[in-house]
């Protein structure tokens, strides 16, 4: 009896236990590459030329919406980018979409990101406030107390899922809260010195 079952335990350890000491492969990160995703403001970015010692891919696109980088997103991590910098809501906003909603699909993001990329470091960035008295009348739906709300929700979000969140409202706003009048061409899109300056935050605080 004692050898049946030494031999039985002999043909589990033999036939069992080699799998399961077979290591998983780890998907390589190509650890120079940056990722840049959003919007038009992301878009206008020069992101290369102010951080020439990365490889960095701007996935902007004008006029994105949150389910439009659900759509495109396993697209933009084709490299498995070392990090990923995703500010995304402004235009949900611009046509009515609920804050619930948009948040629902802010994580949606993240959960995506982390299923095809899941060694990519996330930074999910605020939506930048508004300069609401420089604002064209196609874009006065948009108002900085909804953009607070949104960034509170995406904020709270990230705690939860243990994701980077970067609030990047010191550097551009002013005494009224509002987008500096300096920093923007029309009370939502950026000059260059804001990209300066929002680059030089995140190399500051080591997100860079």
């Amino acid at each position: 009896m004692l050898i049946v079952v030494v031999v039985f335990v002999s043909f589990i350890t033999s036939a069992y236990f080699p799998h399961q000491s077979l290591s998983i492969p780890k998907i390589k990160i190509n650890k120079n590459t940056i990722v840049f995703l959003g919007n038009s403001i992301t878009q206008v970015g020069k992101w290369q030329e102010l951080i020439p010692n990365k490889k960095v891919i701007n996935k902007g696109i004008s006029g994105d919406i949150t389910t439009g980088v659900l759509a495109r997103i396993e697209d933009c991590l084709l490299e498995k980018p070392a990090k990923i910098f995703v500010m995304i809501g402004i235009n949900d906003l611009k046509i009515g979409k609920v804050i619930d909603s948009i948040t629902a699909n802010q994580i949606r993001i993240i959960e995506k990101i982390r299923r095809l990329s899941p060694r990519t470091k996330i930074y999910m960035q605020s939506t930048l406030p508004v300069n609401e008295g420089m604002l064209a009348s196609i874009y006065k739906r948009l108002n900085n107390a909804d953009i607070a709300k949104m960034n509170t929700a995406l904020k709270f979000t990230c705690k939860e899922k243990r994701v980077t969140f970067i609030d990047l409202h010191p550097i551009m706003i002013d005494e009224n809260a509002q987008l500096k009048y300096s920093l923007s061409t029309d009370g939502l899109h950026l000059k260059p010195e804001a990209y300066l300056n929002w680059v030089n935050y995140l190399k500051t605080n080591k997100f860079l």
